[in-house]
């Protein structure tokens, strides 16, 4: 049911990173997102997810705050494989994956400044 605030398909989840150009590089050569634009005067920039309509800004700040907002969670099809791929980039996680049976699947990880983010894998059926 809409609410009478009229949201607009999409998301821009907001990040503070510490050097934009090397956030830039991290987030489109290891998660494979597409840089959408860069505004150098306000030290911002903003990447397109595999999600339509869900971005991630980064802005750059002197010393980024972390660890004490939402955790944006990227639901993927396959948890193992893409936390492989991710290992392999030398991408840190907090500890094992976590299995909750017959429900799904999670594996928390970080970018360079220490923002947390999420992969689920969702076990339910039907």
């Amino acid at each position: 049911m809409p609410s009478s605030i009229g949201y607009k398909p999409g998301l821009t989840i907001s990040t503070q990173v510490a050097d934009l150009d090397k956030a830039l590089k991290w987030y489109t050569e290891v998660l494979g997102f597409e840089m959408l634009y860069r505004v150098d005067e306000i030290a911002w920039a903003e990447v397109q997810t595999e999600m339509p309509g869900v971005q991630i800004g980064l802005s750059q700040v002197e010393t980024p705050k972390t660890g004490a907002g939402p955790v944006p969670v990227f639901e993927v099809a396959d948890i193992d494989k893409a936390r492989s791929q991710l290992e392999s980039k030398d991408v840190r996680f907090d500890g094992p994956t976590q299995d909750i049976p017959d429900m799904v699947r999670l594996a928390t990880f970080f970018d360079p400044d220490g923002n947390a983010f999420m992969l689920s894998q969702t076990l339910m059926q039907g």
